[in-house]
């Protein structure tokens, strides 16, 4: 059986005499796609923001790739290979699709003590990126602010995938969206799960995590109420898990 890429081992985070997390453990797996449920205040930010390196666990252990990891920041969970797309995204809105793509990682060309940009060469390799998770964005050369909510996706989905990202963390990656583009960001996580990399989708939409993810967990007040694979459980028994952190109310 192939190993989890991340093991989530019995994490608590107390903020003084409140616990926003008590003993979560899971684990996740290369090319998965597992959904994390739960009503407000269930602890699915905390966690992510652990998972991210933005916060430390109060107890438990984070292990990736088989060995522990402590973050202590969002910049070394990167470098591992764990990424956050959250809502309102981090493009960059006044530079076209091509500066977005390689920002911070320009291809330059160096000759007689002069420099410029390759942009040629960063045109093909940001529309094969795109071509690579099936990613439809027509005008490269646009600026981000004319894109979709969508089309912003893609481009952040494709950048982490071929940057060598390992696990992305989708936070609410719907909220904004439409019916066609939800459509198409289902569609753009099925092609990043194909190419071996995990994705745990933060959502309230049990629907979504129906047409997407392979597991579901779901956290009610801080603490695992359930891990169902897709096949094995319901939306009714996902959304009692949910509201009173047990399945006894399911049909």
């Amino acid at each position: 059986m192939t190993p989890p890429l991340l093991s989530i081992d019995n994490v608590t985070k107390r903020y003084g005499a409140v616990t926003a997390l008590e003993r979560v453990s899971f684990d996740v797996y290369p090319g998965e796609v597992l959904a994390l449920l739960g009503d407000n205040g269930a602890g699915k930010s905390t966690l992510i923001k652990i998972i991210a390196g933005a916060q430390p666990p109060s107890s438990g252990r984070l292990i990736f790739d088989g060995r522990e990891v402590s973050f202590a920041g969002p910049a070394e969970a990167k470098a591992v290979g764990i990424e956050t797309v959250y809502q309102d995204l981090s493009l960059c809105p006044n530079a076209d699709v091509v500066a977005n793509f390689f920002m911070g990682r320009e291809r330059v060309r160096r000759f007689l003590g002069l420099e410029w940009l390759q942009e040629r060469a960063m045109e093909e390799e940001t529309r094969e990126a795109l071509a690579g998770i099936g990613a439809r964005v027509p005008n490269l050369r646009a600026k981000v602010e004319t894109l979709s909510g969508g089309q912003r996706q893609a481009i952040e989905l494709a950048r982490f995938v071929h940057w060598g990202g390992r696990l992305v963390l989708l936070d609410e990656p719907f909220a904004a969206l439409g019916v066609t583009q939800t459509r198409r960001g289902l569609e753009l996580i099925e092609q990043v799960r194909a190419r071996g990399v995990a994705v745990i989708v933060i959502t309230h939409n049990v629907l979504h995590a129906f047409q997407v993810a392979d597991r579901m967990v779901v956290l009610h007040q801080g603490r695992v109420a359930g891990v169902r694979r897709r096949q094995d459980t319901s939306h009714e028994e996902i959304v009692a898990l949910i509201t009173t952190g047990s399945a006894a109310m399911a049909a």
